[in-house]
């Protein structure tokens, strides 16, 4: 019952909003903002009240929901530690994103309205337990990311938001496809019974190809280069609001969709591709990190580094080793965290320069100290400053790769020093260069919602990284389970 309530009480906000009249449509961010709270104080209780002892998913919730022929579909949700852990994040992520909101002054209810029905999709990805279920979820995302890009958004809104639409949904054919002759050759599509299936599935095409359509639906998603170009341009368009859930939260769906099907799923399969997995991964770090050297507008800068950040990602995942899956999930959490700071903080500043562009900024420390500490911040956090969630998370997933991958690791590092070379560019460029007078106008932070998130997203990126066993310990169990089906 409580995921129940987790997963559709963002949507009840969003009826709620439909509802207001015209004369209190100011009421939607304050009707988001307490339902975002309540789904955070509500993932923080199920993580005080989980049980790292116990094996598989809990609090679960199960259902007939159609039966349909020799299929028993369900209403089935759960979370082991992985999903718990990416659950809370997208709670934290999401009242960060209401309250990064509050200058929105047009169309408020539609805008809050599609927020949480985007919360309530992603929520359903991560606590799914049937596989058309999770399908489902994944789809929904796709209609509220469109209109908050294409109403709310700068410049090429239109383009942007249609274009990453039919990446998705490209990249959902083929992943609906995998489940499908996954789940017909299993004859269930419960996920918790095809993790466990002890034999192959007697499948219409072979896994190996099973493996394939599965991998690029969620690859689209993390992204895997080549198949990430819609990502900056969804970026450098979005809202600030936008971005923080995109880079935040719906990117990690491909790691966890990837770690959950092809890993959980098919594991014989998994392993065959693993050096494959790893060259990806490789070629996604550097060429990201790369392009980021090249980037002029700030969002873009930090949109091509998602890209090299989430290679790291399916690095982790292709060492096939519970200290490798381990390093990639924690990775995932980091990156919500300190890229969502990223974005705020160049929202911010574009709130009152009204330019993104690197070249036409400098010396912002001394207009707007806070917010320009908040960007160095983050963006030492971002290329992996110990004591800080981001470290943490790169050790990790080098330790587990480097003895089965070590060519992979070095390039990997070496993308990493990439990664502090377009960091510290654009700190110096932005914050610490010449005094740009034009802005001498300018004011620091303005309402207390600035620094509410601002404090919060920090404290979240201490913790983590003075802290890693609050998560790991969590997540260790669920990861070391589907490490036991791999093959040695």
């Amino acid at each position: 019952m409580e995921l129940t309530v987790l997963v559709f009480l963002p949507a009840a906000a969003a009826v709620a909003i439909g509802l207001l009249p015209s004369s209190r449509e100011r009421w939607a961010r304050y009707v988001a903002l307490g339902a975002s709270l309540a789904t955070l104080a509500l993932s923080l209780w199920l993580f005080a009240r989980f049980d790292r002892n116990a094996e598989g998913f809990q609090f679960v919730v199960d259902e007939r929901w159609i039966d349909v022929g020799a299929f028993d579909l369900r209403y089935a949700l759960g979370v082991d530690g992985l999903s718990l852990a990416l659950v809370v994040l997208t709670t934290v992520l999401t009242t960060a994103a209401v309250l990064v909101s509050f200058s929105i002054d047009h169309r408020e209810r539609l805008y809050y309205a599609c927020l949480m029905v985007l919360a309530t999709s992603v929520l359903g990805v991560f606590t799914a337990l049937d596989a058309l279920l999770f399908f489902l979820f994944w789809e929904l995302e796709l209609a509220p990311m469109y209109l908050l890009i294409a109403i709310w958004g700068s410049g090429r809104r239109e383009y942007s938001a249609t274009k990453f639409v039919l990446y998705t949904i490209a990249g959902s054919a083929f992943m609906l496809l995998g489940i499908l002759v996954l789940a017909f050759g299993a004859e269930t599509f419960d996920i918790r019974a095809l993790t466990a299936l002890t034999e192959e599935p007697d499948t219409i095409v072979p896994l190996r190809w099973v493996f394939l359509f599965l991998l690029i639906g969620f690859a689209v998603k993390l992204p895997v280069v080549p198949l990430h170009t819609w990502l900056p341009d969804a970026h450098s368009d979005a809202p600030t609001a936008v971005s923080v859930m995109l880079a935040g939260v719906l990117l990690k769906m491909g790691g966890y969709g990837i770690i959950r099907f092809c890993m959980g799923m098919l594991p014989e399969q998994a392993h065959d591709y693993a050096v494959w997995l790893a060259a990806l991964a490789v070629v996604s770090i550097l060429y990201g990190a790369f392009v980021t050297l090249r980037q002029t507008d700030m969002k873009r800068l930090i949109a091509y580094s998602s890209v090299s950040h989430m290679g790291v990602v399916l690095l982790g995942v292709s060492a096939l080793g519970t200290t490798g899956l381990l390093g990639a999930s924690y990775q995932m959490l980091a990156h919500g965290l300190i890229t969502g700071m990223l974005f705020v903080m160049v929202g911010l500043m574009y709130d009152r320069t009204h330019t993104r562009e690197i070249a036409r900024l400098g010396g912002l420390a001394r207009q707007m100290p806070l917010i320009a500490t908040g960007l160095v911040f983050a963006g030492m956090a971002s290329l992996g400053l110990p004591a800080l969630a981001g470290f943490i998370a790169e050790v990790t997933v080098f330790l587990g790769t480097f003895q089965r991958y070590e060519a992979a690791v070095l390039a990997a590092i070496f993308g990493v020093v990439l990664s502090a070379g377009y960091i510290l560019w654009l700190l110096q460029r932005v914050v610490f260069g010449p005094v740009r007078h034009e802005w001498d106008a300018l004011t620091d932070q303005r309402h207390w919602w600035e620094h509410a998130v601002t404090a919060g997203l920090a404290a979240a990126i201490i913790l983590l990284g003075v802290y890693p066993s609050l998560l790991m310990d969590l997540m260790e169990p669920a990861l070391a389970a589907i490490v036991e089906r791999l093959p040695a």
